[in-house]
């Protein structure tokens, strides 16, 4: 078939990431000698620079690595809410929701350890040396791709009057980078070096350096200006200023964590993802909710049953969905919800129809709770509109919730790659932030897969010195006691990112991911099947055919970002889907928003063929700046 690049083949490493420069980084950690994980790293942290509106170093990461001798595992780079993260702190502001941008969104920053304890524990680099690619292109600029100061320009007036730091980054002389113009950001260069230096000082083998830096950055110089910097009160969604919760303490408590995957398999293959503190699982439930013999592959009839089988399961993620292992943890019945008998009941539900309510099932005959805000929007109640375009957030998705009249609301535009940012200014920095993906496969068989975000430009003032902003993931807690998702001291946010990893007859094959919030897991469910259930290509894995079919979304149920918004019985397909295939939704009682050709998805992956040993890698084509390289 057609496709707009073709899958790479070769033996010798395969990367495959959001950014060109990032990609081709990994690639030359891969020429000089480093394995997957070192490449990784890497990327990780051009990322931070040249997608700086996506993601940060003070953001969050989930990783999957697959060892050529080890196996599988998740590496959690989400940190937890800080301990004065209460439900009652926050309500007793006047908030109903956690903000969507500023201080009070900050949960302990992840993303960095994460890196770290990979570097340390599977990679043979240097800090000095996995770091040298982000400290050169923040020193002497990169060329900045059109997304990073059109985000700058949503938020200039911001920037401008309440986070001045920001400008001092990111509006030098008053303009923001023009497409294509070099971008620099020295102090976070300045910040990267001295990290170096200081670590090589405190030892001479690379594992101390390694971990002199992660003590660096929770309570060295690093350390100490994020915690009085989140004490600073700052301008948020809500309109008011306020300082955050996150301290010394916090920071200083923090270690990125190994844990098992969670895994579901179907017709030979298995996928791994993180637990239930990200929606991984829901990807499975996807997958355990299809019926033993799929529809015609692209139908009407497949894509309904994908679609109304992802409303199932995202009910069960927003009643069900927590940390099971932090601080008050939540229980959650994951293997009842991906058990046979579970599942069977709910494939039950899918209709021939379109369904528009939010339905958690009763995982061993529990009763579902949901909070009182995701019940008020499944039920028309909230006081937004269906797109939750009364209050527009700094959130992950890329699906841009356009302002207007009725008609152009309805119409539904994802920004393809890189995402969307709302059109409107907003002096709180009401604008939607995105993510990043990485995947990396060596000539050894190592494999990871990691998708980073948070600490966007846009999420909170840069930190005077460092070059970059905290986060903002506790937006996605709920400000209600009792609840799985509840926000709690200790206890990680419910996130949305989560890359894959699959196997075929227990080995490991392929690693894979997209950006996209909510629309992640949808994303890659069709990516998946399009590779598993359709036939090779050139003897091997159709990667980028798989990447570049049409693909969709559903926003029916509750969103993970402030506003937190909820569209029932929505479906957003790309034109490329086809009529026939657009008119046989809307008779099956989908409301079909058709957006533009090249809209859904900025997939990665990378595979490898255990037999052979051959390597393959695709990206994803839309917004022209994801690539693969390899040889």
């Amino acid at each position: 078939m057609f496709t707009t690049r073709p899958t790479l083949n070769g033996t010798f490493g395969m990367a495959s990431t959001t950014h060109w420069l990032a990609s081709q980084s990994a690639m030359a950690v891969l020429e000089g000698g480093g394995n997957a994980y070192d490449a990784a790293v890497a990327a990780g942290f051009v990322l931070h620079v040249v997608e700086p509106h996506l993601n940060g170093p003070a953001g969050e990461v989930p990783i999957i690595l697959a060892p050529a001798d080890g196996p599988v595992r998740v590496l959690c780079g989400q940190g937890p809410a800080p301990a004065g993260a209460t439900v009652a702190h926050y309500t007793s502001l006047g908030l109903d929701l956690v903000p969507g941008t500023g201080p009070l969104a900050a949960a302990v920053p992840g993303a960095f350890d994460a890196w770290m304890v990979l570097l340390r524990d599977h990679g043979t680099k240097t800090l000095a040396e996995v770091l040298s690619y982000a400290i050169g292109y923040a020193r002497h600029g990169h060329p900045a791709v059109e997304r990073v100061g059109e985000t700058v320009e949503t938020v200039r007036e911001l920037f401008e009057n309440e986070w001045t730091t920001s400008a001092e980054v990111y509006l030098p002389g008053g303009r923001s980078v023009a497409p294509g113009g070099l971008l620099r950001n020295q102090p976070l260069a300045d910040t990267w070096e001295r990290l170096v230096r200081e670590a090589e000082a405190a030892g001479s083998g690379r594992e101390a350096q390694i971990d002199a830096a992660r003590r660096i950055w929770r309570e060295g110089f690093i350390g100490e200006a994020m915690a009085a910097f989140a004490a600073r009160p700052a301008m948020d969604t809500s309109g008011e200023r306020h300082a955050g919760t996150l301290t010394g303490d916090d920071l200083a408590a923090f270690r990125a964590t190994y844990e098992a995957p969670v895994t579901y398999g179907r017709n030979g293959w298995t996928v791994a993802k993180a637990g239930a503190w990200s929606q991984g699982p829901a990807f499975l439930q996807q997958l355990a909710l299809l019926p033993e013999e799929l529809p015609a592959y692209g139908s009407a009839e497949y894509v309904h049953t994908l679609v109304e089988g992802t409303k199932l399961a995202m009910a069960d993620r927003e009643a069900w969905y927590g940390d099971a292992d932090g601080a008050g943890a939540a229980d959650v019945p994951v293997e009842t919800l991906l058990s046979p008998e579970y599942n069977a009941e709910r494939r039950a539900l899918i209709a021939s129809t379109a369904s528009y309510e939010l339905r958690p099932g009763r995982p061993g005959g529990r009763t579902p709770r949901l909070s009182k805000h995701a019940a008020a929007v499944a039920s028309g109640e909230a006081g937004f509109d269906a797109l939750g375009v009364s209050g527009s957030g700094a959130g992950e998705p890329t699906v841009a919730k356009s302002p207007g009249d009725a008609a152009q609301k309805a119409a539904v535009q994802e920004a393809a790659a890189p995402p969307a940012v709302a059109p409107e200014v907003d002096r709180t920095g009401a604008t939607r932030g995105d993510t990043c993906h990485i995947d990396v496969v060596d000539r050894w068989g190592n494999m990871v897969s990691a998708t980073p975000s948070g600490g966007w430009l846009q999420s909170n003032p840069v930190i005077p010195g460092l070059g970059f902003p905290l986060g903002t993931r506790l937006q996605m807690a709920w400000l209600e006691e009792g609840l799985p998702n509840s926000l709690t001291p200790g206890r990680r946010p419910r996130t949305t990112l989560t890359p894959s990893l699959a196997l075929r007859d227990g080995v490991p094959v392929m690693a894979f991911g997209t950006p996209g919030g909510d629309q992640q897991d949808q994303w890659q469910l069709h990516f998946f099947l399009a590779v598993v259930e359709r036939a090779p290509v050139r003897g091997g894995l159709d990667l980028q055919g798989a990447i570049d079919a049409p693909n969709w979304h559903t926003d029916s149920f509750p969103g993970s970002f402030f506003p937190r918004a909820m569209r029932s019985g929505s479906v957003t397909v790309e034109s490329r889907i086809g009529g026939e295939v657009v008119e046989g939704l809307r008779a099956r009682g989908h409301d079909v928003t058709v957006g533009d050709a090249w809209s859904e998805g900025r997939l990665c992956a990378v595979a490898r063929d255990p037999e052979t040993g051959v390597l393959s890698a695709g990206a994803n084509p839309r917004g022209m700046q994801g690539y693969a390289v390899g040889r």
